[in-house]
């Protein structure tokens, strides 16, 4: 009888434990696709007016596209950020050094990011996770740290609204640069980031989807089919190496997160705009800005997850 009962109380703490560490986990994979079409129905309203964001990411964010973002809305909107080199979202939360931190954050929009989050200061929190994605959803928990900073930011502000930012690759990936960009939205930023995270968040959380990356596949497939458009031959005119946008690229990221965070169309937005230190930006022709614009008001309405109505 004794045997027994110790059996009886180590099956029964071994049952609690495991119990506790779902709580804190959540599920492995997160919703199903059942779950995210419902979790997902209701579009977002617009925001009534200018919006304060906060930026967590490296340079596929940069210095230059919140500037630009914010000359797109216009006077009232607000921004500041924590940048590192290819920083992971757990060197953000602080429990390893955000690489690059004391050359990236010179500047006077940056705030510490935990600050920040804890603040309630802010109407919208973006994130983005390292490239190469796969390498932070193997080896940096990349779920827990997403939840982590949502958590924290609805704490603080119970109405933020939380956005994950889909970025790229190299533009010579072995396995192709665009038929990256139709794969990894699903397997890796949708499966492998969003979903587990909302695994570990509030039946109903939701966070939503900048997808940067979608709209730069749009957009590369319109000018190669073209032949070019305005100043723009190719995907190679958008960047300036393997993975970084110049000036046109970065002034149609800005757009992709205007037409998000703001919930309109970009068509009819200026396109002549400053970097970030005050400098005139290299500007899209007028038919490149329009086809940008247009581009990007398509795919923000035909992808899941950016809360548009579709």
């Amino acid at each position: 009888m004794r045997r027994t009962g110790l059996l009886a109380l180590v099956a029964a703490l071994t049952a609690t434990v495991a119990g506790a560490f779902w709580w804190r986990s959540g599920p492995p994979h997160g919703p199903d696709d059942t779950a995210m079409a419902a979790r997902y129905a209701t579009p977002l309203s617009a925001p009534e007016g200018p919006i304060a964001v906060f930026h967590i990411g490296h340079s596929l964010v940069n210095r230059n596209m919140p500037a630009m973002l914010a000359q797109l809305a216009g006077e009232g909107h607000r921004y500041e950020s924590q940048l590192g080199w290819g920083a992971t979202l757990r060197s953000h939360w602080g429990d390893i050094p955000v690489n690059g931190a004391e050359v990236e954050n010179t500047h006077p929009h940056y705030r510490d990011a935990r600050e920040a989050v804890a603040s309630g200061d802010y109407d919208a929190l973006v994130l983005t996770e390292m490239v190469e994605i796969r390498d932070a959803l193997r080896y940096h928990d990349s779920p827990r740290y997403l939840a982590a900073f949502a958590e924290e930011a609805w704490k603080a502000q119970p109405d933020v609204r939380i956005y994950l930012y889909e970025t790229w690759h190299q533009l010579d990936d072995a396995e192709g640069w665009l038929e990256r960009l139709d794969a990894d939205l699903l397997r890796h930023w949708e499966k492998g980031l969003l979903r587990p995270a909302l695994g570990r968040l509030p039946e109903g959380a939701r966070i939503h989807l900048i997808p940067a990356g979608q709209a730069l596949g749009a957009l590369v497939r319109e000018i190669e089919a073209r032949g070019g458009v305005g100043n723009v031959e190719d995907r190679a005119s958008l960047f300036k190496d393997q993975i970084h946008l110049n000036d046109l690229g970065n002034y149609f990221v800005a757009l992709v997160h205007y037409a998000v965070l703001y919930q309109k169309s970009p068509v009819g937005l200026p396109h002549a705009l400053l970097r970030g230190d005050g400098t005139t930006a290299d500007a899209p022709a007028p038919e490149l800005a329009q086809l940008m614009q247009e581009v990007v008001w398509a795919t923000v309405r035909s992808t899941k997850l950016t809360g548009l109505d579709r």
